[in-house]
């Protein structure tokens, strides 16, 4: 008599990763985030967990409300991180992060004890800091939670100028558009650099970014610490296509046009004007080097009148017009000369 079969062993994904979710977390990131690792864990679109499987994490079992308001509902208890290959805590809403229930943190701490990678996305990596998981490793955050990061952890300076930092085994990144290239890093990493491109392609991602990418934000020589120049510098970023005056701005935060210049004057050494345009031009830089759009509708999308005063400002800022700069290669044109 013929002997019975041994079970076949159970099937494991060569990709498992556990989320936890923080209060008012970045729905955008997450979804980011899980997509690419549901794109690249079947064929087409069919999402069977194959090549990998995520799970979102609970101490309480309860949905978790992202900062636009939708709820996500968890999957499994915390239980043992060792059945993850990777963590990952997506982050959200600053003022949140301190209520991060304690049963979480020792989840974070046991998987770094048994050397799971941990992954922040978006503020996550201020969750890690505060569970003092970070030190002596760099940390990748937005440009735009830079300062909050600084006040919060005194001694630490984070990585704003790159959409994501792989240090051993943390890996944090920006955020938004950025979880998802991060992901795309894990699944090639795991699966094959076709699995991955193929992710991105979907999700009509155009283009694979390495990690030192730099991210698209406000040009380094603006960063400063005074809170009022801050938020004006913010408001412009946030309104390119139509960009409002040094009064408008002013109104809106609540300040006369004399004061909002008065800290630009003793902030960044020149004026409101000229400070809004250096944002508008890294602007137009950014979609020079990324995208084909024509030099008129990155005039409409950077708040210029037309192609002819883009034109103008961009040669006078940079001593060459935008199809000059773009067929050069800026970037790398802009380093020759600062170097």
């Amino acid at each position: 008599m013929a002997r019975p079969l041994a079970p076949a062993p159970p099937f494991r994904p060569r990709l498992r990763v556990g989320f936890v979710l923080a209060r008012r977390f970045t729905l955008s990131a997450f979804a980011n985030f899980v997509d690419v690792l549901r794109l690249a864990a079947d064929e087409g679109d069919r999402s069977r967990p194959i090549h990998c499987s995520w799970k979102v994490l609970s101490a309480t079992m309860d949905p978790v409300r992202s900062s636009c308001g939708i709820a996500i509902g968890p999957d499994e208890a915390l239980g043992d991180p060792a059945r993850f290959d990777y963590i990952v805590v997506v982050g959200g809403l600053i003022d949140e992060i301190e209520r991060l229930e304690p049963a979480y943190t020792a989840f974070l701490r046991r998987a770094a004890e048994a050397r799971i990678p941990l992954v922040g996305v978006c503020t996550g990596a201020f969750v890690l800091h505060r569970a003092g998981l970070m030190q002596g490793y760099r940390c990748c955050v937005s440009w735009f939670h830079h300062d909050d990061f600084l006040e919060q952890f005194d001694g630490l300076v984070p990585v704003s100028d790159r959409i994501f930092v792989v240090d051993r085994d943390r890996l944090t990144c920006s955020g938004g558009a950025s979880s998802a290239h991060l992901a795309a890093f894990l699944v090639e990493r795991h699966i094959g650099r076709a699995a991955a491109q193929k992710s991105l392609r979907i999700m009509i991602i155009p283009e694979e970014r390495a990690g030192d990418d730099p991210q698209p934000g406000l040009p380094l020589d603006l960063k400063t610490r005074d809170p009022l120049v801050r938020k004006a510098l913010l408001h412009i970023q946030q309104n390119l296509d139509a960009p409002p005056g040094v009064a408008e701005v002013a109104a809106r935060l609540g300040v006369s046009r004399r004061k909002l210049e008065r800290h630009f004057r003793e902030a960044l050494d020149q004026t409101p004007n000229a400070a809004f345009l250096r944002v508008r031009l890294a602007q137009v830089r950014l979609l020079l080097d990324r995208s084909d759009r024509s030099v008129t509708q990155i005039a409409a999308a950077t708040g210029f009148c037309d192609a002819s005063h883009l034109i103008r400002a961009f040669r006078q800022a940079e001593g060459v017009t935008p199809a000059a700069w773009r067929g050069r290669g800026g970037a790398a044109q802009s380093l020759d000369r600062s170097t």
